[in-house]
């Protein structure tokens, strides 16, 4: 048993949970870095962060990614859709992606092990984790959360167009160049589209279990 209060096998738990936009894989990788002790990093924040500084100061994507810290991760503006939107975009930039691989594989090593998402963490950050979650739900359900979330921070928004700018941000993710939004042969395919959160997270120990890990703590 690790100090962690976690039974595991003699593998380092490291969960790599990925997935696109409003698939419920944010909320469902923080409640198992929870669970099991874990850092947590929502690579997501790291092409946010990239998108944002640069649109707001006009300098290069990758420069931009080259220079990044924690602390640009705190800003409150990251978590807009418009942030969003941008992380799409320079996501696609492989310069962007090459230059912030240092600061993920890093956490990713930490000893106590991780929780990262994302979209190409079971593939290109960390392919080596002993559990991968591919977490997927209907575009339709995700563009309804998406909207649901919008309106209750205040924003005036419609259905058809989130489920376009949706469409349109799943496009961007799974046909770029560089490290595609696609599942790991060896992940766990988690649809959300008729789980609520709690569903989910019960699905994800079952599997995680499964592997040989549990945590021994309440």
């Amino acid at each position: 048993m690790s100090a962690t209060g976690v039974a595991r096998s003699p593998e380092r738990l490291v969960i790599a949970v990925d997935g696109p936009s409003a698939s419920g894989k944010g909320t469902l990788a923080k409640r198992l870095a929870v669970h099991f002790r874990l850092p947590h990093l929502d690579t997501g924040l790291l092409y946010r962060a990239v998108g944002w500084r640069a649109l707001q100061t006009g300098q290069a994507p990758a420069a931009v990614a080259a220079r990044l810290t924690a602390a640009d991760l705190e800003d409150p503006a990251l978590r807009d859709d418009a942030a969003g939107q941008q992380a799409s975009k320079v996501g696609a930039i492989p310069e962007v992606r090459a230059n912030l691989l240092k600061f993920q594989k890093e956490f990713s090593s930490r000893a106590s092990g991780a929780v990262l998402d994302g979209r190409d963490i079971g593939t290109v950050i960390c392919p080596d984790a002993p559990v991968k979650l591919f977490v997927t739900a209907s575009t339709e359900v995700r563009a309804e959360r998406r909207y649901r979330e919008l309106r209750a921070k205040g924003l005036d928004t419609i259905k058809p167009r989130v489920l376009a700018e949706m469409a349109e941000r799943d496009r961007r993710d799974s046909e770029r160049a560089a490290a595609p939004l696609k599942a790991a042969p060896d992940a766990y395919h988690l649809d959300t589209s008729d789980m609520d959160a709690d569903a989910a997270f019960a699905a994800a120990l079952a599997f995680i279990s499964s592997k040989g890990f549990r945590s021994s703590g309440p």
